[in-house]
């Protein structure tokens, strides 16, 4: 879909320019030849907004602040293209929420490279809002809690239960019960377990798996009878009735 633009100026020639000369550059371009008509149309589907500042009844800076107070279309780019040349003129259009100020008569040329340079730099925010809004999205999403009878994991606050009552388990012992009840019957190895529980860089004996799993079988109560040793083997929890 080609990116949309709006020119709002009421010389219309200035207008036919515009829109010949952007349309040569692949954008679609419409035409208004006043704010009120501009704010007849549906203004949601357009990438910039391109608005002279003179114009009868509604100014361009009193159309843009319409603009601004619509969540429709509060972050859509504006340039402002204007005959007013002065300094103060162009501090109160970048104040309304201008993206840029060019003056007349304009050179075509600069024209088009101001309108690919807002459209750059709006599209690169709203792909940093957009990946930023899916980052909290990921972070906030809750994982569901793990758990076998009245043994429960709740994985969000690293908190274990049994029968409702916390338990205090390491941070490895955590990682290993909760290993086990995603992982029930089946016999692991310590190999396996180490993979799935410790980091790639932590050196882990042998010894250290026999510790954590002797003080985990102790601190879940009935249920440490669920973690089966198989000589040789290596480690898993089973269900029972």
């Amino acid at each position: 879909m080609s990116t949309r633009l709006l020119v709002i100026d009421d010389e219309e020639s200035i207008c036919e320019i515009l829109k010949y000369n952007l349309e040569k550059k692949g954008y679609h371009v419409d035409m208004a030849f006043s704010a009120e008509e501009a704010l007849e149309m549906d203004l949601t589907p357009y990438d910039l907004f391109i608005v002279d500042i003179m114009m009868e009844r509604l100014s361009g800076f009193d159309f843009a602040k319409r603009l601004r107070n619509s969540s429709a279309t509060e972050e859509t780019p504006i340039i402002f293209c204007s005959a007013l040349n002065g300094e103060d003129d162009t501090v109160m259009g970048l104040n309304i929420g201008a993206d840029d100020y060019i003056t007349k008569p304009f050179k075509i040329s600069e024209m088009t490279a101001r309108v690919n340079a807002v459209l750059r730099r709006t599209q690169i925010a709203r792909r940093a809002r957009e990946a930023a809004a899916a980052t909290i999205a990921g972070d906030s999403a809750l994982e569901p809690q793990i758990a076998y009878q009245g043994l429960r994991i709740d994985p969000n606050d690293k908190i274990c239960s049994l029968d409702g009552e916390k338990i205090a388990l390491t941070k490895t012992e955590l990682e290993i019960l909760a290993f086990f009840l995603t992982h029930r019957n089946r016999i692991y190895s310590r190999e396996e377990i180490i993979r799935h529980v410790w980091a790639d860089d932590v050196v882990v004996t042998n010894r250290t798996i026999d510790t954590n799993i002797t003080r985990l079988r102790k601190k879940i109560g009935r249920y440490g009878n669920n973690i089966e040793t198989r000589l040789g083997f290596g480690y898993g929890f089973k269900e029972k009735d």
